[in-house]
């Protein structure tokens, strides 16, 4: 299976890019991002000067500095105000946008935290929903990324994601 999940520090995993679950700053924040800014060091800061920021729903792509990963692809989450604001489309893209500058930079193992599930208050399971489903399908589309890591914090997200990716058909 190209897809699976794992309860780590995304932060030390040894693969080609990792996904930051950015704001539209780019310029760092809490949770992911932050621990992501502080683990590849203030050059990663300084790259993310130069975007000028993200749209929600979109990504963009730096180096990964101190990172054990070569690039960091830092998406903007929508932040949940009951499903009804566009969230589940926007979401969608920030895997789909991801994956996309996976492949135009050669990555071919790429990890995800679960976007938008923490302060932006996305239900666990509707994301995992959404994550699974997008990442599966641009597998099936695309196989020069070999693998898919969904790299979460604690058992109970773990659980989740796992009982999605039991549903797909191998």
């Amino acid at each position: 299976m190209r897809l699976h999940a794992i309860e780590t520090d995304i932060t030390r995993l040894a693969v080609d890019a990792i996904v930051n679950a950015a704001n539209t700053s780019l310029l760092g924040g809490g949770g992911v991002d932050g621990a992501i800014h502080r683990a590849a060091g203030p050059e990663l800061l300084r790259e993310c000067r130069t975007l000028g920021g993200c749209a929600t729903g979109d990504a963009k792509i730096t180096g990964g500095y101190r990172l054990a990963a070569k690039h960091v692809i830092h998406t903007v989450g929508p932040v949940w105000n009951g499903g009804a604001s566009g969230e589940p489309q926007l979401l969608a893209s920030c895997y789909r946008r991801s994956l996309e500058l996976a492949l135009a930079h050669n990555v071919r193992s790429i990890a995800f935290p679960a976007v938008s599930c923490g302060v932006y208050g996305y239900p666990m399971e509707r994301a995992a929903r959404i994550a699974v489903r997008e990442c599966s399908r641009f597998a099936q589309e695309h196989d020069a990324i070999e693998r898919i890591t969904f790299a979460l914090f604690g058992s109970d997200a773990l659980a989740i994601y796992q009982a999605e990716l039991a549903q797909l058909t191998p």
